[in-house]
């Protein structure tokens, strides 16, 4: 693709524009998107209208511009994720019955985690995971139970750098994340209590693919101190067998239901 003068692709433009938009800016004005894209306003005036002609994004009845169906429908025809997501569906309702509280299914990527599904609940829990939203690895059930089972030297790569404490019990120290990683992998789940915000706490569990491999966290948010982990890592358990087999898994979790009772 042709670069601007500054030498970036258009393809990276594209990215910076889409990239403007998030749960707190879902439509803005070209003006507001030029400057949160920190694109010239001519670059972003003439991409807007490129991609308002191909239906990548829509304007609204005040003039802005937000992210158009058609951009969906393209992402969604070849996503993996679109497999998992449909396979992890109906158990995440059933966990999410029973539970009470939301229920989410995470991967890994960019070294983060980042939900691609989530059933949200009516308790007045404070829960910060969302849909196509980001957290740090360190700092969520999910995450640590990712960075577990994921190969050793990602794992000694991910603890090499700077991790940020966002709470009393978030771990940062290499040796000691280094004894919860095995922790979890001997254990087959794992319980954070108030590592990225105080007032609640996540339980995960992993959901295996056809190769044997983890490839995403089931995971529930509960209330601090309601964590109940003898009633609700067998239920999350069961649902991550559930989806695992849909996918394609043969295994068996029988250690981790063994501890889990």
């Amino acid at each position: 693709m042709a670069n601007s003068a500054s030498g970036e692709s258009i393809i990276g433009r594209f990215v910076k524009i889409v990239s403007a938009f998030d749960d707190r800016h879902p439509s803005m004005s070209v003006a507001e998107l030029g400057r949160r894209s920190g694109l010239p306003v001519t670059t972003t005036y003439r991409l807007v209208r490129d991609l308002l002609l191909e239906r990548l994004l829509e304007r609204d009845s005040s003039g802005d511009v937000h992210i158009g169906t058609r951009m969906w429908e393209l992402v969604s025809r070849s996503s993996k994720m679109v497999g998992l997501r449909e396979a992890a569906l109906p158990f995440m309702e059933d966990v999410q019955a029973v539970v009470q509280h939301s229920t989410t299914l995470g991967i890994l990527d960019s070294d983060e985690v980042l939900y691609i599904e989530r059933i949200g609940s009516d308790a007045s829990i404070v829960d910060i995971t969302k849909i196509a939203g980001r957290l740090p690895l360190h700092a969520t059930s999910s995450g640590l139970l990712l960075l577990a089972h994921s190969p050793a030297a990602y794992q000694e790569t991910f603890l090499a750098r700077p991790l940020a404490k966002y709470t009393a019990t978030t771990l940062t120290d290499p040796a000691e994340l280094r004894r919860h990683l095995a922790e979890i992998r001997q254990r087959g789940f794992a319980v954070m209590p108030g590592v990225i915000v105080p007032e609640s706490s996540g339980i995960a569990v992993p959901v295996f693919g056809p190769d044997n491999t983890v490839v995403a966290a089931l995971s529930v948010v509960v209330p601090r101190n309601e964590e109940n982990v003898p009633a609700r890592v067998p239920v999350l358990l069961a649902a991550a067998r559930g989806i695992s087999r849909t996918l394609g898994w043969r295994g068996e979790l029988k250690g981790a239901l063994r501890q889990s009772h």
